[in-house]
């Protein structure tokens, strides 16, 4: 038996959605939306929620650009960068602490670009593309 969830999916791929309204069909536009609501609202709550308020984000059709101002005392060469598809995460700050950065959108964590000037950590990241199509799976019995 189809969940309503599975009978909604089906009714909004029939829909023909006006333009701008397609982002309705992407699964995390809700947490997008609230927040873009709260940093409009409470940007210091947001910032903590986003992670800490250090990190920025831009996007491409093709890219995730994120900027991420380090803080002072940051040792250059103990800096460390990891990529998972949703979330970047940065070791080697001050004090041993460690920051995890939520992204916007999913990428792919091989493809990526890094540039330090300054204090502030530049990261380009590919997105990954969405595949919203069904793949037959072979049913064993």
């Amino acid at each position: 038996m189809a969940s309503k969830w599975d009978d909604m999916e089906r009714w909004m791929e029939r829909q023909q959605l006006p333009k701008g309204f397609e982002l309705l069909r992407e699964p995390n536009w809700v947490e997008q939306y609230v927040r873009k609501m709260m940093t409009k609202a409470l940007p210091e709550a947001a910032g903590a929620i986003i992670g800490g308020g250090s990190a920025t984000f831009s996007e491409t059709r093709h890219f995730v650009h994120v900027q991420i101002n380090l803080p002072a005392g940051f040792d250059k060469e103990q800096l460390r960068l990891f990529v998972r598809e949703d979330r970047l995460k940065l070791e080697g700050l001050p004090g041993g602490k460690i920051e995890t950065i939520k992204l916007p959108k999913l990428v792919k964590p091989r493809v990526c670009r890094t540039q330090l000037q300054e204090q502030v950590l530049k990261v380009k990241l590919q997105k990954r593309p969405t595949n919203r199509s069904y793949h037959e799976a072979i049913v064993r019995w």
